[in-house]
């Protein structure tokens, strides 16, 4: 016991000098070995109500010791076969709440006892009982280790029907809330089940802050939810049989890796009523690697075999890829797990072996990658779909057969997708129809097959509300053009785009928003968790991670700040023009993350990020979702956050840490709206509902649209398809099939372009001449040469939408339709081969704009509440747009008009003369004028220089300013303080 636990003892043999005992028989999988079902009801399993527990309570121990303990009563302990494996401690709501039956649990059921120092067994961590439970009428709360005040429980509620915590009130008036847990979980098959397959010894090696590595062992015991989903799911599998979908939402903090691992353990040991495994594997899609460690361990202490978990990468064993893949198939190892880009080679492996196509197969889809719900999962269905016995050659027929056929649901396959965020897809594709047996409908939406919220993850206290602590700030600037003569015409929109990345990439601008955030994260956050915080900086480009690193570098240095470090993280290289602002000192270096953080030593940077030689992450994408790090305590966001995106984002934030709690977390945002950060929170707070299903019968409309286009006749089609199915096709005869609609589409569309030139030079010649009618004629004539080159072009657009949304709703809807799967597939490879010409692309040339006023400011510091007061305003809503793209308006400005536009926009603001830049500018000039203090700043320290002649030329130079800044001026010589740190702008100014 003391070795192995009480449930070491029960799961496995003991063996004493060539004998052998079994302390338990868990149910088999399957009824066929009869002297193993009569064993499994041997089983004894008792309740004894108010036990006094401590073997040290006894008159004769006080006689031998001197001491004895107090005869405290728990009031049930469960026991299997002679041994304790939970207690409950029972309250009234009457008189006590269940967080009195807690503190009777920190306070007086202590693992050893204060009066005889001796460890109580029923107590003790591993050995004693595996879980405690604090039950009411209204809660339950466990925990699997007591230890004294410090002792953790977590809840053991179901949730409301609102996907809050706690637990809703019974229908029956004559029930407890929380029967549940002694009608369903503590029944005794449900009670051996849960210590066969789901509670384990999870041995963790962690490091002190002395970096002395220890072990920690943690018993794990299934929360309700994990325990319900996985229940579910496995009795849906065992009764339905392969080829059915379930979705899971289960919100981050659901203790997600244990129910897969659960999930997918339980999935590979089912048998059919033949005897036979339902599923011979189970492939589990996931980049976590975590998972996977999970998975070895969790799985080892249920079966003490190895080999039953696999994982295929390019690390580990001989060979391929893809022989890895097909020996792991051929074999049938039970669980076998492949990252998203290594899910193709699965399907190459079973699509080149007829026995695997016979075989049945369970996929689970960790955080439902929308790789899964798109072409790749038909191919997966197309390549494991069982065509036994065929082995004449197929025609082409024969496989748009098969094709159409693999689209409906698979008998073979069953999925199991689990996420946090179900987009609209996910969930049309995954879930579940109220009334299966009718259409998809308004009224008949696909919904998850079970779900634990957001809300109630946050309410039980297992991941944190991150839209408590958010700032907004507000950027105001203004933009000039430094020699007015450099006006261009240009189009407007592209003009927008390239201003705002111009002022988001200007070293002014990122420099205000670094001292925003350093400043902020030494005042808040660096001092948090025992000096071990982290924060994180969200950043719109790779340029503009880049200059945030150099910046933050710079502002860090300057200051002479200890302890602070960022690292940056963006993939490929990086390298600057002269259309960037600033950028003269940056053109010609290639930066990357290796030559950005020379600390990393290659070392990975999650582990780098972890230790104390990094304090923030700047990002470009990279680790913006999908990476947990439980110290992230600040975020700062300059990026535009939408939907799921935006809440995968702020979500790194959200994970629990020893001291976080009492802390919370602090977002910074310089970017977006609470507004729309709200409404992205909203649809995945409790539980995410489809608005309206998408409409099948689209995709007969953009059929006949393509048609009617003329582009393409419908016997190339049918050929195209022939040769495409033969089996040693020529890549150059399918490409020549294409070539007519090809040769087509490039003669209209070079005449459309010619003729649109043309049209565009008559009409600018005609808005010259000043006659209305000349010039309605030319417009008239312009707008037609537009609509027949925006035609085509969007009938480019329109052959991709077709394949997208047919590969997508032909995995819901039986369309039974060859000419559609014919369609797509011809579709699919015409559209690559149609290239548009690139026309009146400006080249805005920014090198004469300047950035004249700038302010940063604080807007306010709130907690943003998600309530839903109308459900229906934030469901998901399908796509209902196929096919209506609409040509690009293209809309000409010259570009002082654009800045004009833009500063008007940013003019609300109340931006004064405070907030010029280019009066340090003027005064920078000014200065520069005197060839004394030039001399002393390009000879002398920083520190010297300042106490030279510079700060009488900064005086005369203010003293000199113009009535324009009269304001600036006043300040200035009122406030010493003021004029000292605008000096040393100045001063920073003339070092560039």
């Amino acid at each position: 016991m003391r070795t192995f636990g009480a449930l070491g003892v029960l799961r496995h043999e003991m063996r004493d000098r060539g004998t052998r005992f079994s302390l338990c028989q868990f149910k088999p999988e399957h009824d066929l070995n009869s002297d193993t079902l009569a064993r499994y009801k041997k089983n004894r399993l008792r309740v004894v109500p108010e036990l006094v527990y401590s073997p040290w309570a006894k008159e004769e121990h006080l006689a031998q010791t001197g001491a004895k303990a107090k005869a405290w009563r728990i009031d049930l302990v469960l026991f299997v076969n002679g041994l304790p494996i939970a207690t409950l401690e029972l309250k009234s709501e009457f008189k006590q709440a269940a967080q009195n039956a807690i503190k009777q649990y920190k306070t007086t059921r202590l693992p050893i006892d204060p009066a005889t120092k001796k460890a109580e067994p029923l107590l003790t961590f591993k050995r004693g009982a595996l879980v405690h439970f604090a039950v009411s009428q209204y809660e339950v709360y466990m925990t699997t280790r007591l230890e004294c005040e410090k002792t953790v429980f977590l809840p053991f509620n179901k949730g409301t029907k609102e996907g809050g915590a706690g637990n809703d009130a019974p229908e029956d008036v004559n029930r407890y809330a929380t029967d549940y847990l002694w009608n369903e979980v503590l029944q005794p098959d449900n009670l051996l089940n849960i210590l066969a397959r789901y509670a384990h010894l999870h041995i963790e090696e962690k490091e002190d802050w002395e970096g002395r590595k220890f072990k920690k062992e943690t018993m794990i015991f299934p929360r309700y939810h994990q325990w319900d989903v996985v229940n579910r799911l496995i009795n849906a599998a065992r009764s339905e049989g392969p080829g059915h979908k379930y979705l899971i939402q289960h919100s981050a903090g659901s203790g997600k890796s244990n129910s897969i691992a659960w999930t997918a353990h339980q999935l590979s040991s089912i048998y059919n009523h033949a005897g036979a495994k339902q599923f011979d594997s189970v492939i589990i899609v996931t980049d976590r690697t975590v998972l996977d460690e999970q998975l070895q361990d969790t799985i080892y202490q249920f079966e003490h075999v190895d080999g039953v978990v696999g994982r295929i990468n390019n690390k580990e064993g001989d060979g391929s890829k893809s022989e890895k893949l097909a020996s792991a198939l051929e074999c049938s190892q039970p669980i076998i797990i492949v990252t998203i880009q290594t899910f193709p080679f699965v399907l190459k492996a079973i699509e080149n072996s007829v026995s695997l196509k016979e075989r049945n197969y369970a996929v689970i889809a960790d955080e439902a990658h929308s790789s899964q719900t798109g072409s790749t999962a038909r191919k997966l269905k197309e390549a494991l779909m069982i065509e036994a016995g065929d082995e004449e050659e197929l025609t082409a027929d024969d496989i748009l057969d098969a094709t159409i056929a693999s689209r409906r649901a698979s008998k073979n396959i069953s999925y199991f997708a689990f996420t946090a965020t179900p987009k609209t897809k996910t969930l049309e594709l995954f879930g579940r129809l109220p009334k299966p047996n009718e259409e998809p409908s308004k009224t008949n939406k696909p919904e998850s097959y079970h779900v634990y919220s957001m809300r109630q993850a946050i309410e039980e206290g297992f991941i944190l509300d991150v839209l408590k602590n958010y700032t907004n700030y507000k950027v105001a600037y203004n933009l000039a053009l430094a020699i007015q003569g450099s006006d261009q015409e240009v189009e407007s929109k592209k003009a927008k785009v390239k201003l705002n990345q111009w002022v988001r990439l200007h070293d002014y601008n990122i420099s205000q928003k670094v001292q925003v955030i350093v400043e902020h994260f030494r005042g808040k956050v660096m001092g948090l968790l025992g000096g071990q915080a982290k924060a994180m900086v969200v950043t719109g480009s790779r340029k503009e991670a880049v200059r945030y690193k150099l910046g933050f570098d710079k502002y860090i240095v300057k200051n002479d700040y200890q302890n602070i470090h960022a690292m940056v993280a963006f993939s490929g290289e990086v390298e600057f023009d002269e259309n960037d602002p600033n950028g003269k000192g940056l053109i010609g270096e290639k930066y990357t993350e290796g030559n950005m953080n020379p600390n990393l030593k290659g070392r990975d940077m999650r582990k780098a990020f972890d230790s104390t030689d990094y304090q923030v992450m700047i990002v470009a994408n990279k680790f913006q979702t999908g990476f947990d790090q439980p110290k992230l305590c600040a975020m700062y966001v300059d990026k535009k956050l939408g939907d799921v995106d935006c809440v995968q984002t702020l979500s790194r934030l959200n994970r629990i840490y020893p001291g976080k709690t009492e802390s919370g977390t602090f977002v910074l945002d310089f970017f977006n709206d609470p507004d729309d950060i709200l409404a992205a929170f909203i649809p995945y707070f409790q539980t995410a509902e489809l608005a309206d299903v998408s409409n099948p019968d689209l995709i007969f409309d953009l059929f006949d649209k393509l048609r009617a286009a003329g582009i393409f006749q419908w016997h190339e089609v049918e050929q195209f398809c022939e040769a495409f199915f033969q089996k040693s096709k020529s890549n150059a005869a399918v490409a020549n099939i294409c070539k007519p609609a090809v040769e087509r589409w490039k003669m209209r569309y070079a005449s459309a372009i010619d003729a649109y030139k043309h049209a565009k030079d008559v009409f600018e010649r005609a808005k010259k001449t000043g006659d209305a009618v000349i010039i309605a004629n030319a417009e008239k004539s312009f707008k037609e040469c537009k609509e027949e080159k925006d035609a085509l072009e969007i009938f480019k657009k329109d052959l991709g939408t077709f394949v997208r949304f047919y590969e997508f709703m032909s995995q819901i809807v039986d369309y039974d339709n060859k000419d559609l799967e014919k369609l797509s597939l011809y579709a699919r490879n015409l559209r690559p081969m149609l290239r548009e010409t690139l026309i009146n692309d400006d080249d805005i040339d920014l090198n004469n704009i300047e950035l004249s006023h700038y302010r940063l400011s604080i807007i306010r510091r709130q907690d943003l509440h998600i309530i839903r007061e109308d459900p229906e305003m934030y469901q998901l809503r399908p796509g209902e747009d196929l096919g209506s793209s609409k040509p690009k308006d293209r809309k000409e400005e010259l570009i002082s008009q654009v800045i004009s536009r833009l500063n008007e926009l940013f003019i609300t603001d109340k931006l004064t003369d405070n907030d010029l830049v280019s009066y340090a500018y003027a005064i920078r000039d000014k200065v520069r004028e005197n060839e004394l203090v030039m001399t002393q700043i390009a000879n002398n320290t920083p520190e010297q220089a300042m106490l030279g002649d510079f700060p009488k030329a900064i005086d005369n130079a203010v003293m000199d300013s113009s009535e324009a800044h009269q304001n600036q001026m006043m300040q200035l010589l009122s406030d010493p303080s003021k004029a000292a740190n605008f000096a040393r702008v100045v001063f920073d100014l003339l070092k560039m």
